[in-house]
């Protein structure tokens, strides 16, 4: 949806100094965060599109913000399908969804020791690493293609150069997490795709139509 402002945050990154007791324990820490917080900005996102409106793009410069996938299927059972030149423009609890949402996804992207790191650690154990190094060459990618990835992606090579890739080990690296925690960790891979969008700011020049 169009914006004009830009704020928000990219939430915390803790370094862990000492080894957590057990796979289990990081596991529930990586993934604690996230959910509440997908929980929490639900309502939001539900109350935000409900006194959302339907109107036409103003031309001109505008800053465009992306849609991640859950925010387009909310928006289309609200609006259907949009006819050309117009566009939704969110409310503030909308856009405050939003920001949650961006938040969520970044967190639980499988990197180091984000909270998607914790967690595909627990999952992986030292086969992680590599997932890591993956998750940055497609951050830099992703860059590429929209540089409002740029300032994320700058201080996910800080961290790698600073910490590593590889996560710090527990006590005992071949424990399993278990079927449940392993249910939880599929929940948390549907989140992050809901909230995950490839181009979160752009901006567009709109040519008068007519």
């Amino acid at each position: 949806p169009p914006m004009i402002f830009l704020t928000g945050t990219f939430g915390a990154v803790i370094r862990i100094r000492e080894a957590f007791p057990s796979k289990k324990a990081l596991f529930d820490i990586g993934v604690a965060g996230p959910i509440a917080g997908f929980v929490a900005l639900v309502p939001f996102l539900y109350l935000g599109l409900k006194y959302s409106q339907m109107l036409p793009v103003p031309a001109g410069d505008i800053l465009y913000f992306g849609e991640p996938l859950g925010l387009q299927a909310l928006a289309w059972l609200r609006f259907g399908t949009r006819p050309e030149g117009m566009d939704i423009f969110l409310h503030p609890m909308g856009m405050a969804a939003w920001f949650g949402m961006l938040a969520t996804a970044l967190n639980l992207l499988p990197f180091g020791q984000l909270d998607g790191g914790h967690i595909m650690y627990a999952l992986l154990g030292k086969r992680a690493a590599s997932v890591s190094a993956l998750t940055l060459l497609v951050a830099v990618f992703l860059t590429t293609r929209s540089l409002s990835w740029l300032v994320f992606t700058a201080m996910m090579i800080f961290m790698a150069l600073t910490m590593g890739l590889r996560h710090p080990r527990v006590l005992d690296e071949d424990e399993p997490v278990g079927a449940g925690r392993a249910a939880i960790a599929i929940f948390a891979v549907v989140m992050f795709v809901l909230c995950f969008t490839p181009v979160p700011v752009e901006f567009l020049t709109i040519t008068p139509q007519g």
